[in-house]
């Protein structure tokens, strides 16, 4: 396992992916800053974070058969993998957030974007972004509803040792993927699935606002929410969130 440190980078996905084009990486490369400067969420959102206080690290994953058709189950061994370091920490009250942020409460611990390099029908390899509220307590107004494990817990963290605890888990989750344990990681995930059969009001792309309940995620990745006339109904990223 190699880590790259940096003290400033725009983007550590964007360097890793960079760094993978022009190079033969080895599997499960890490590359962390102490300073995001432009670091990227699902869809274009944008992450912020202090310097020096949390952590903000891609990893290298490379795959020898791994299916574009099973590509949900990448985001649920990442998605567990993160939580699980968590949970050590916080104990409870901890949560997934389809896809894949991390929540305390209903209060955002980390964010998480995955970027596959794709060769026909296979995921040849993917670039893992993470960002982690560690050490920070001080947010910024305009960001609603964010926590940091420091804040929860009001004890300060080594970055490298929550790293490692992260990467472990990481490596342990993505081995569960290559041995087709599936159902376990479809299962794992849905336990820990915020509001999951909880009755929830939700808002569509369009600003509608409904009531639903999430049941389940579909095999192409989908949020599946049943409607109050019991119809269920699949939302993709950005088509819907919580009201």
């Amino acid at each position: 396992m190699k880590i790259i440190k940096l003290s400033a980078i725009d983007s550590t996905n964007s360097f890793l992916k960079d760094l993978a084009q022009d190079s033969c990486l080895e599997n499960f490369t890490i590359v962390t800053t102490e300073s995001q400067l432009k670091g990227r969420g699902q869809q274009s959102s944008v992450w912020l974070s202090e310097p020096s206080k949390n952590l903000t690290f891609s990893v290298f994953v490379s795959f020898k058969n791994f299916e574009i058709s099973n590509k949900k189950y990448l985001t649920f061994a990442i998605s567990l993998a993160v939580y699980e370091a968590i949970i050590e920490e916080i104990k409870h009250d901890v949560y997934i957030k389809w896809p894949n942020d991390i929540l305390s409460g209903n209060k955002k611990l980390c964010g998480i974007l995955v970027e596959n390099s794709i060769q026909k029908t296979k995921i040849k390899h993917s670039v893992i972004g993470i960002g982690l509220n560690v050490n920070q307590t001080n947010f910024s107004e305009a960001i609603d509803k964010v926590t940091s494990l420091k804040l929860i817990t009001q004890k300060e963290y080594d970055l490298d040792v929550f790293l490692n605890s992260i990467i472990l888990k990481l490596k342990s989750r993505i081995q569960e993927l290559e041995n087709q344990a599936l159902k376990k990681l479809e299962d794992d995930y849905l336990s820990v699935l915020y509001k999951k059969n909880t009755p929830t009001m939700f808002k569509n792309s369009s600003g509608v606002l409904f009531m639903g309940i999430i049941r389940g995620i579909s095999k192409d990745g989908l949020l599946q929410i049943e409607l109050e006339d019991e119809t269920i109904k699949e939302f993709g990223i950005k088509e819907v969130s919580f009201a």
